[in-house]
């Protein structure tokens, strides 16, 4: 899908996520609806304010951006977020775990596992005590497992990443990252967060949709009737 529909933002406005091709297209219509358009440009965003005060706030996705003099901050943005990066992503949930190397949006090294870790038991006294130990010891076994596939795919290919992303539940990824072994990744990880379901295949080949798309916040102005 090349624009998500728009979801509410903190702060006012709502969030719409652009495909890299889409963005200069966006932002052309952004101005036809509400005028030419002031730009503030950082190399973590771009904020183009129109004629009528709506504001388009775009999340530059992995930066730093740098607009060359004369280049249009849009056509910019857009190129920037279209560079086929190389890219790790490491999905972790309990019970399940992805790894995969991004060239662009193409998967062309991935694994995909899982562990069986139960649920939390409502069972009272030792019964409950027993079922909280073993499910301990299976979220190691889970965490661990998806530890070392991250070591075995990731970790060779540390010196061509552009960055690390990473999803799933975000206290499972934090500690599969606290295994020695993969501080070389922790270093490169960056933004977005991703917040997926059970890390199946096809929900990892989905990722680049999220971290190679521009985040806008958008925040439509009083005359205009937003």
């Amino acid at each position: 899908m090349a624009v998500s529909p728009g979801l509410p933002a903190a702060g006012g406005g709502r969030w719409v996520n652009v495909a890299p091709e889409r963005v200069a297209g966006w932002l052309d219509r952004f101005a036809e609806r509400h005028g030419s358009l002031t730009w503030t440009i950082s190399p973590v965003t771009i904020v183009a304010t129109a004629a009528d005060g709506a504001v388009a706030d775009c999340q530059v996705p992995l930066p730093p951006l740098a607009v060359e003099p004369g280049t249009a901050p849009g056509a910019a943005l857009a190129a920037h977020a279209g560079v086929e990066r190389r890219v790790g992503v490491l999905l972790v949930r309990l019970g399940g775990y992805a790894a995969g190397v991004f060239e662009g949006d193409r998967l062309v090294a991935s694994k995909v596992g899982s562990r069986q870790v139960h649920g939390r038991s409502s069972a009272g006294g030792w019964s409950q005590q027993r079922f909280a130990r073993r499910r301990e010891g299976q979220v190691r076994v889970a965490l661990g497992a998806a530890a070392d596939t991250a070591a075995g795919l990731l970790l060779p290919a540390v010196p061509g990443l552009a960055a690390m992303i990473v999803g799933g539940e975000r206290r499972a990824v934090g500690q599969v990252l606290q295994d020695p072994r993969l501080a070389p990744l922790r270093s490169l990880v960056a933004d977005p967060f991703l917040t997926v379901p059970d890390p199946r295949r096809r929900v990892l080949e989905d990722a680049p949709t999220q971290f190679r798309c521009v985040r806008i916040r958008v925040a439509e102005s009083l005359a205009a009737g937003g």
